[in-house]
């Protein structure tokens, strides 16, 4: 195998678990939430929304240093289109990173399924028909929420998302955390999404992170329930991110790069 490709190898191999952590991590967390009464989190939403924003940073300490831990398709595309991140690794890092969402499911699944299959019983609630339980797993429209205004949210949530990775990572940005704390900054950016809008429509802002558990629980037993899910909602948590995800990068490169200091300092120097 030549070099190039064991790297490749290497960094597919990062962005699954990456996601696979995520997934693991976040969607125990919303286990917790909803298939327990009374909830450990049904009076404090933030310890959610913390649970899973740590989950992105303890991802990015364990395969940053292979991968730079996208673990979010909507990152990948963004880091193309303005990063200098190479084309032909684009789609199988998409691959990857939602064969680490599946593969997150499978293991919440193997940690949650008694309590998932008593949690149906209890309710009486079928999981083709009504779904039980899937909102541990996959994102849905809440209370009031069409598909066409939650792809409007998950556009708007991801552009912030990525607006704020953009800014944390960014060489020019004087501000922006030093050495590995950008980590937990970038964890605690999630969070607070999460914390501000997660009852709309579980803020997915990751196509992997909603897709790769979806498609494991349509193959574990949820069915038409799973996907394409009411409403054929499936498309909404993969489309808006993408979209999200390139306009708050545009908006970062466009609108604030250009003035950061250093790049500010070195345009004048080449102007003179």
């Amino acid at each position: 195998m030549s070099k190039t490709r064991f790297a490749l190898l290497g960094e597919l191999i990062s962005e699954w678990l990456a996601t696979l952590i995520i997934v693991m991590i976040g969607d125990s967390a919303v286990a917790m939430y909803a298939l327990y009464d009374p909830s450990p989190y049904k009076l404090s939403y933030w310890g959610l929304a913390i649970t899973w924003g740590l989950g992105v940073t303890i991802a990015i300490y364990v395969t940053g240093a292979v991968s730079g831990t996208h673990a979010n398709p909507a990152v990948t595309l963004a880091m193309a289109c303005y990063r200098g991140f190479s084309w032909k690794k684009v789609v199988p890092y998409w691959a990857a990173q939602i064969l680490g969402g599946f593969a997150g499911a499978a293991l919440v699944y193997a940690l949650y399924g008694p309590v998932i299959v008593h949690f149906a019983q209890v309710h009486q609630l079928d999981f083709v028909h009504d779904g039980a339980a899937g909102g541990v797993f996959f994102t849905m429209p809440g209370e009031a929420i069409t598909p066409l205004h939650a792809l409007t949210d998950e556009i708007i949530l991801t552009a912030f998302l990525i607006l704020g990775i953009f800014a944390i990572t960014c060489e020019y940005n004087t501000v922006a955390p030093q050495a590995n704390s950008g980590a937990l900054i970038i964890g605690l950016l999630v969070a607070i999404i999460g914390a501000a809008s997660g009852n709309l429509e579980g803020w997915a802002l990751n196509p992997a992170r909603d897709f790769g558990p979806r498609l494991f629980c349509y193959i574990a037993g949820w069915g038409a329930s799973a996907l394409p899910g009411p409403q054929n909602y499936w498309w909404v948590p993969i489309v808006g991110p993408l979209c999200g995800g390139l306009v708050g990068a545009t908006l970062y490169q466009c609108l604030l790069r250009p003035f950061m200091p250093a790049k500010s300092a070195t345009s004048a120097l080449s102007a003179d």
